[in-house]
């Protein structure tokens, strides 16, 4: 019995791993492989890899979190399992709803609800998190507003990211030892903001691992049925399966809500996300990847879109007739001039990225955040109390 129990708990950790991996990877990869910097396939493997060392090292941190600190009392096997069912059950939800679920959450909340259902519940360190939670989209926010304001269009004006036609390295094969040299087409700044992209890249499919990888295996490793090592392996496993098919779909797009901005602010984004979800994940904190990376988005459009508008006029309230532009974050630099100062208007954007820092989708998104987690908690109380026997 015990066995069967495991072998459906596997199966549950392995649908949840599955799903985030369609996403993660998609959010990761997806901007560089719509600039034709990587394929597909190769974005998948890179993605395995560096989720693989982001749960084996940082994520680590974040197990013992969901598995040990927000219940006082040991998960059995049966709870873990359940546990994994409402996590699927979230995930299945905000695919309907067309919304990325923030799965930390999700399984915090669940796990939260079999604590309230026995009385095990950890309020100090649940506390905590939810106040992480609080202030992360808050930091994110400002963080990408910063860049957005001041920082972005200067870079944008002196950055160019290109990708030339054929390989970027080819093999010199006229030595005694066969060498790579520039391809045909490369020149040596494509190739330098070539290799920033893809650390960049390999750096938030990191931080995906540190965050995701428990989400999936925390719940058996807590319940008895495996070892923290195997259950990196297997959520390792299952992120990987999720980047190789589903994900492939979403990375075509480039990278669903990265889509609509150009790669080097994509660039910023994952770096921002990428720190935040990783420094929370080091000292153990549950957090969304999705969270810290849709609000970064939506203060970089909105700091990008507030130049025209100096402090001072947004303090007294005399704009000098500019409008927020919604389409700022997507203009067309031009050439032979610097950034426009703050306060002077900017060009005419190019592309309608309104969706970025719309406010009813930002409400969207934020109302997920908190269904969630709560329909995981409630429907894990209700569950724990009518079947006494799972816990």
């Amino acid at each position: 019995m015990v066995e069967f129990v495991l072998a459906v708990g596997i199966l549950a950790s392995v649908f949840v791993g599955f799903n985030i991996g369609g996403s993660s990877t998609g959010i990761t990869w997806g901007p560089s492989v719509g600039a034709g910097i990587v394929r597909k396939s190769t974005a998948a493997a890179v993605m395995t890899v560096f989720v693989f060392l982001g749960g084996w090292t940082v994520g680590r941190n974040v197990m013992t979190t969901l598995s040990e600190g927000i219940i006082t009392t040991e998960l059995s096997l049966t709870a873990g399992v359940a546990i994994l069912f409402f996590i699927g059950l979230g995930i299945l939800v905000a695919n309907v709803f067309g919304v990325p679920v923030p799965t930390s959450m999700t399984t915090v909340g669940a796990i939260a609800g079999l604590g309230l259902a026995t009385d095990t519940l950890n309020y100090r360190t649940i506390a905590e998190i939810i106040s992480w939670w609080v202030v992360t989209p808050v930091v994110g926010f400002w963080i990408g507003a910063t860049i957005g304001r001041y920082v972005y269009p200067v870079v944008d004006r002196r950055v160019r990211i290109e990708k030339s036609a054929g390989p970027l390295l080819v093999l010199d094969r006229d030595g005694t030892v066969p060498r790579p040299v520039l391809g045909p087409n490369t020149t040596g700044r494509e190739l330098a903001t070539t290799v920033v992209v893809l650390a960049i890249g390999c750096y938030m499919a990191f931080s995906a691992g540190a965050s995701n990888v428990p989400n999936a295996a925390a719940p058996l490793v807590g319940g008895g049925g495996l070892d923290t090592d195997v259950g990196i392996l297997v959520g390792t496993v299952a992120i990987g399966l999720g980047g190789f098919t589903i994900a492939r779909r979403t990375m075509a797009s480039v990278g669903g809500e990265l889509s609509d901005i150009p790669l080097l602010a994509a660039l910023f984004v994952m770096v921002t996300a990428s720190t935040i979800t990783t420094l929370l994940s080091y000292i153990g904190i549950p957090i969304s990847l999705v969270m810290a990376t849709v609000m970064t988005i939506v203060g970089i459009g909105w700091g990008r879109a507030t130049r025209p508008i100096t402090v001072r006029g947004v303090v007294t309230g005399d704009t000098q007739d500019h409008d927020i532009a919604p389409g700022a974050i997507t203009v067309d630099a031009p050439t032979g001039r610097g950034a426009a100062p703050i306060g002077e208007p900017e060009p005419a954007p190019v592309l309608d990225a309104r969706e970025l820092f719309n406010p009813r989708a930002v409400l969207k998104y934020l109302s997920m955040w908190v269904v969630g987690p709560t329909m995981s908690t409630t429907l894990a109380y209700v569950f724990f109390q009518l079947v006494p026997g799972a816990t």
